[in-house]
């Protein structure tokens, strides 16, 4: 199977590349997503089968700084991919995110849950969503979640260093979601592609807990659980974009394959003790 990758520098592309070491890959500042003749030319070039659309704008508070910038990157810019990958006959495999619902509910959000974003990251992707599933005749749309990998910019690390520099910590309790391992996505991601079940899919760890509960969890593994740490509410953390309060994702349809991510807790101890 002849794969693209676009994001291929990112946390999910490397992952996924390492899975595909044939794969070819789109990424800045090589090919920007967002012009369209570039885009146009190197997947028409290089014909994939499938093209896995990574590339994004991840950075939440930025979006909410620059609402045209995200939506220029993770809207227009999945328009541009989705119909180069149309245009020659390849599946689409766009990779969505939690924030593309409004936080409400108090259970996991099920695939077919009314999507309601509200801020701009979550509008963006959500825009990037209707593209492909609108141009694409075949496409997959994956959400996920907090996702993080060795060396990237991501929860965990953000965390250690925090505690490391100033010996205590002060975490938000009323945002809830589920912490998602790339190297468990990427497994779960080329299952999916190999089904040929094109459809919407849900893939996070299993489980969810809050970002004071992830930071709790963070310091028990790494030997740290005497360090300080203070619950406080989102209300408490001023910051650029507003997440939604709980927006833990429902594994229905992917699990319906045969594919199950496993519990958010022992992704975690994995990847912090096997670095």
């Amino acid at each position: 199977m002849r794969v693209l990758i676009t994001g291929i520098k990112g946390q999910l592309g490397q992952a996924l590349h390492a899975r595909l070491p044939d794969a070819n890959g789109l990424s800045l500042p090589e090919t920007d997503v967002t012009d369209r003749v570039a885009v146009g030319q190197a997947i028409a070039g290089l014909r994939p089968q499938v093209v896995i659309h990574c590339a994004a704008f991840t950075d939440v508070d930025g979006s909410a700084r620059d609402p045209a910038r995200a939506y220029r990157v993770n809207g227009l810019g999945t328009q541009n991919v989705a119909l180069a990958a149309e245009a020659c006959g390849a599946a689409l495999a766009y990779i969505s995110s939690n924030e593309v619902f409004d936080g409400t509910k108090t259970a996991p959000y099920f695939e077919f849950d009314q999507p309601n974003p509200i801020n701009p990251y979550g509008r963006s992707k959500l825009a990037g969503e209707w593209y492909a599933s609108h141009l694409c005749s075949r496409f997959y749309i994956i959400r996920t979640a907090w996702l993080y990998r060795y060396g990237g910019r991501n929860f965990i690390h953000a965390i250690q260093r925090s505690v490391d520099t100033h010996g205590r910590l002060r975490v938000v309790t009323d945002e809830t979601a589920t912490p998602t391992w790339v190297e468990d996505l990427a497994d779960a991601l080329l299952k999916l592609i190999q089904t040929g079940r094109c459809g919407l899919y849900h893939l996070t760890n299993a489980g969810y807990c809050s970002r004071f509960d992830f930071a709790r969890k963070i310091l028990e593994l790494t030997g740290r659980s005497g360090i300080p740490i203070e619950p406080i509410t989102r209300a408490e953390y001023p910051r650029p974009s507003r997440p939604p309060r709980f927006t833990a994702l429902a594994n229905t349809a992917a699990a319906a394959l045969g594919i199950i991510l496993r519990p958010w807790e022992e992704a975690l101890e994995d990847f912090l003790q096997n670095p």
